[in-house]
């Protein structure tokens, strides 16, 4: 065939040739397991391991779904009693009949953080050799939802007794938290009622720049829960712990809207509150419809006169006739006297605050706005989605790792299948650009000699190789 007299559908040919190289990547794998069990069979300990026969099971890989046989053996125990295993899942940390591969999970992991559980399924199913339903990728997301959540309370735990495993030192740390209201569905809506607020905070140790007038939260640290208020903040502390040195944290500086549940986390003198200054300033606006009221506001508020701004509002309510003006000017007033300490910013409180590392910046707070939408918002309330209490706990879980640079790193330990020392060798699969056209030999039995492709099943592979190129 010459390229310039006939079309060719690249499209198709890219999707045949994959289909194929996935289908040749379940072969080597259902080898390689069936390898590794005749390894194992032939090393256990015949007085206590008896073999008992073989049985089948699939795993659900990147590739597609791989069947294999392992050995099944009946065990004794200590005990005197009896058990059967598989010497194979416990080698590879796996149980039961019928699983998904670590590789696979991580991409519906990620995939579910930026869309929904249908496109997930759609997505993953374009992208790999398996299918799979959105049920799958929703119960996939649950089981890492729960299996970090058991990783928090652990952490949580630690930093309850300062024995947190973090290793990060700074003298500075800020602190941002908001809510988020979401809808719920099911069960969850008949006991909490048609929605839920969802707390979420972000910690920090400055910023540094990263364009013109742009910059970037260094070793941000987040959560998101549901929970209860003394529960979510015992999460957050646990999640702070497992980044940074708490001990060497000199001061923190939190920054919130001053609801009830974020006042919680001023723990001690060294938490230092602000009033979040768009909530702080955006009251202002919605309560005093005088300019002039307003901007005398302003003045007292920048010049750091309190207790004369308190005042001032107070006797501003006093002395309006209008009922509704009254009432907002009484909100006010209840609002700024409820967060006095946190009125004025702390850049203008004149704290003496060690200097920013090299390349670092303390920059005004105030961007938990952005980051509220960016971690929750922008996943949890698209399309007018509804969300069950547990469900909607996972896969914040998820979203704060991601939007932190965690998510990978975490997956990674969470979905790792560990194999005994001897075969990580085989695992591991070096090939250099010289050795790439030549055969490998090694692991890969069944394609070792490279007749599959030869069969009539793999025309199309010996079709490719008559390609003449005539651009050149």
């Amino acid at each position: 065939m010459i390229v310039a007299e006939n079309s060719v559908d690249f499209n198709s040919l890219e999707q045949e040739i994959c289909r194929k190289c996935y289908e040749l990547g379940r072969m080597a794998l259902k080898a390689q397991l069936e390898k590794w069990d005749r390894e194992l069979m032939a090393d256990r300990d015949r007085t206590v391991y008896r073999h008992k026969g073989q049985k089948k099971t699939v795993i659900k890989t990147v590739m597609g779904e791989v069947e294999y046989q392992r050995a099944i053996y009946e065990r004794k125990n200590e005990d005197g009693t009896k058990s059967f295993v598989y010497l194979l899942d416990e080698a590879l940390g796996i149980s039961g009949i019928g699983f998904m591969s670590g590789l696979l999970s991580a991409q519906i992991a990620e995939a579910a953080c930026a869309g929904t559980y249908r496109r997930t399924a759609q997505s993953v199913s374009e992208m790999t050799g398996q299918t799979i339903s959105h049920t799958a990728a929703w119960n996939v997301v649950q089981k890492l939802g729960n299996r970090i959540d058991e990783q928090e309370q652990v952490s949580a735990k630690l930093a309850a007794v300062n024995k947190g495993i973090g290793k990060l030192e700074s003298k500075v740390l800020f602190e941002e938290q908001d809510g988020i209201w979401l809808h719920l569905q099911g069960k969850s809506r008949e006991e909490y009622g048609r929605a839920k607020e969802m707390k979420v905070a972000i910690a920090y140790d400055g910023s540094e720049k990263i364009g013109e007038s742009r910059y970037k939260l260094t070793n941000k640290v987040a959560a998101a829960n549901f929970e209860s208020i003394n529960e979510f903040v015992r999460r957050k502390e646990g999640k702070i712990a497992e980044t940074y040195c708490v001990d060497e944290v000199e001061t923190r500086i939190l920054n919130g809207d001053g609801a009830s549940w974020i006042k919680k986390s001023l723990t001690d003198e060294t938490v230092i509150f602000q009033l979040d200054t768009f909530h702080r300033n955006k009251a202002i606006r919605e309560n005093v419809s005088d300019p002039v009221m307003a901007k005398e506001i302003f003045r007292l508020l920048y010049s750091k006169k309190t207790e004369e701004l308190l005042v001032y509002i107070e006797a501003l309510s006093n002395s309006v006739e209008d009922e509704k003006k009254r009432e907002r000017l009484t909100t006010l007033h209840t609002y700024f006297t409820a967060n006095k300490d946190g009125l004025i910013g702390w850049q203008r409180r004149g704290l003496d605050l060690p200097k920013p590392p090299e390349g670092k910046k303390y920059r005004r707070l105030g961007t938990m706005e952005s980051n509220i939408f960016t971690i929750i918002g922008n996943r949890m309330k698209d399309g007018r989605a509804y969300w069950s209490v547990n469900g909607g706990n996972n896969l914040a879980r998820l979203l704060t790792l991601k939007h932190t640079s965690k998510l990978s790193d975490t997956l990674n330990q969470l979905t790792n299948c560990f194999l005994p020392q001897k075969y990580a060798e085989e695992v591991i699969v070096k090939m250099s650009a010289s050795r790439a056209p030549k055969q490998d030999g090694r692991g890969f039995e069944p394609v070792r000699a490279g007749a599959v492709p030869a069969t009539p099943g793999y025309k199309f592979l010996r079709g490719i190789g008559k390609i003449k190129n005539t651009l050149s």
